[in-house]
């Protein structure tokens, strides 16, 4: 059901980790967590749902604001 939000956010999650000129072992080091785990998140392969908290850190990490980071994400196929 939010399979396609999670592929969105991970777009836009790689969309400003390139911008920043970012690797995903670097962002995944600022933020806390395993580059295997950022990439699954890139992917939209992480089965469950990702913390609000890591999303937050993730954002910050990148110098956006979390609306940055949600915007257009919402699935209208509902």
């Amino acid at each position: 059901m939010f399979v396609s939000r999670y592929k969105k956010i991970g777009a836009k999650i790689v969309f400003y980790r390139k911008l920043r000129s970012m690797t995903q072992e670097k962002l995944a080091e600022e933020v806390g967590i395993t580059p295997q785990y950022l990439s699954r998140i890139e992917n939209g392969g992480y089965t469950k749902s990702v913390s609000l908290s890591t999303l937050m850190m993730i954002a910050g990490a990148l110098d956006v604001t979390m609306s940055q980071l949600m915007e257009g994400v919402e699935d209208t196929s509902l």
